[in-house]
């Protein structure tokens, strides 16, 4: 979710998910009338880095694919320069791509690694060349300042201590990272020990997103997850002992052979846990996985829209009652403890990604780095790019996708924001959409903001893409 993490959301591929988060944070169905509550991480756009465009929309972009010759990638053309153009403030992502195994839903980028990961320290000497060459490339405009830094995947926590503090030595070294920045780290319970939540702390980490889940241990074993319900909450005891002050649990519902009844049990586990951020995603089954796999041969049973919608209000009312803020449409915190790193993403604000299938956005261009490790090593070590595509969006769809994002946060897309950065006023870009969606009694509009009602919400995907027609 962020370690979870988002069809109509033609823009965003692999927003995060996600899951938190995942690069992005979350996804949505394509070309479906279900439920749209997904990623599932984060991932926050990225993580799986997919690049945007899609549904039509797609001449609407520049792209560059990037060769690859026998040698490995060359340097991109002179447009993936935008991808370095970014203004003074950015957020920070990093994607690591390595697991102890393959979930059976999973298609963000990862390699099932088991507990040693073989080329960790290739990757992380790759990353810290990355970062290097991105601070670089800024140096005539001055260091890039960063608020926050979130490290995603993948399992993160696969990572040794020194390896987890060689790359946020290296973000702290080429970007001006506030010193009140949000330093999230996705992890995994089942590689989350004392010793490893005491190291997180003592290397600066704030926050950590934990992918839990679910509560219901026949139902991890079917998600493929790669721990069970207990160890899911010592993984939480060792945080807190650590000292740990803002966690964040990853749930997921609407998944196969997932009653109501199971579903509230892990809200009401998780709530017991007091955790000061919960992500909540409906599963997606996406192709490629032994989950798309599995359902094309008639063995996968999900629950039907009815009851991913029920679980999705429920979900609502659950969290809300037990006192966290439902401020994005997956996303629920305690007050002042929303993610600030998501919000860049859903606020359509600059990024930069590091690491295999990490995406990047600024100066108006969307980049995605090749989706391999070994290709992403090699570009690195022969000083190239790893960049594999950039896209260059027109002003109007760049106003779409803002819309689409802005959208997911329950307190829509403000008036005020939207005519400062695109000097239009909501009304004038969106006449027609906005009448119909009001008629429908899908969204609210004032002089304040646009946002979602309640009808909305479960309709989301549909109304997100009346704004890029």
């Amino acid at each position: 979710m962020v370690m979870a993490v988002v069809a109509a959301l033609a823009v965003f591929y692999h927003l995060i998910t996600n899951r938190a988060s995942r690069q992005w944070g979350y996804r949505v169905r394509r070309k479906s009338t279900r439920l749209f509550t997904n990623p599932v991480p984060s991932q926050p756009l990225p993580r799986n880095a997919r690049p945007p465009g899609s549904h039509g929309s797609r001449q609407a972009w520049v792209r560059v694919r990037v060769p690859v010759g026998a040698s490995g990638l060359r340097t991109p053309p002179t447009r993936a320069a935008l991808c370095y153009n970014v203004p003074m403030r950015v957020g920070l992502y990093i994607h690591v791509p390595f697991c102890l195994r393959k979930c059976h839903y999973c298609d963000f980028y990862s390699l099932p690694a088991g507990p040693a990961p073989e080329h960790a320290y290739a990757f992380v000497a790759a990353v810290e060349r990355e970062m290097a060459s991105a601070a670089a490339r800024h140096a005539a405009l001055g260091p890039l300042s960063a608020a926050t830094l979130f490290l995603g995947g993948g399992t993160p926590s696969l990572l040794t201590p020194a390896q987890l503090g060689r790359l946020l030595a290296a973000a702290r070294t080429h970007f001006l990272l506030a010193p009140d920045a949000e330093i999230t780290i996705e992890a995994n319970p089942g590689t989350l020990d004392a010793e490893k939540a005491r190291a997180v702390r003592d290397l600066g980490v704030n926050r950590v997103s934990v992918g839990v889940q679910s509560f219901d241990d026949p139902l991890l074993r079917r998600l493929g997850r790669a721990h069970a319900a207990a160890r899911g909450i010592e993984a939480i005891g060792h945080l807190r002992a650590a000292g740990l002050e803002n966690i964040s649990l990853d749930l997921m519902f609407a998944l196969p052979g997932q009653s109501l009844a199971s579903w509230r049990e892990t809200l009401r586990r998780a709530i017991a846990l007091a955790p000061e951020h919960v992500s909540a995603y409906g599963l997606t089954v996406e192709p490629g996985t032994p989950f798309a796999d599995w359902e094309r041969q008639g063995r996968l049973s999900r629950p039907d829209e009815e009851l991913e919608a029920a679980m999705l209000e429920e979900g609502i009312a659950i969290l809300t009652a037990a006192g966290y803020e439902h401020y994005e449409i997956s996303n629920f915190a305690r007050p002042g403890r929303q993610c600030a790193h998501n919000r860049t993403y859903w606020r359509n604000e600059p990024y930069l990604g590091f690491g295999p299938s990490a995406a990047s956005y600024s100066g108006g261009a969307r980049s995605v780095n090749v989706r391999s490790l070994s290709r992403y090593l090699a570009a690195i070590a022969a000083g190239e790019s790893p960049v594999e595509t950039v896209e260059a969006a027109t002003r109007e769809l760049e106003m779409g996708e803002t819309m689409m994002v802005g959208l997911r946060l329950l307190e829509g897309v403000t008036q005020a924001r939207f005519r400062e950065r695109f000097g239009v006023p909501l009304q004038e870009a969106y006449a027609d959409p906005i009448r119909r969606l009001t008629a429908a009694g899908l969204v609210t509009c004032d002089e304040h903001r646009l946002a979602l009602t309640r009808r909305g919400l479960l309709l989301a995907s549909n109304v997100m893409a009346e704004f890029l027609r």
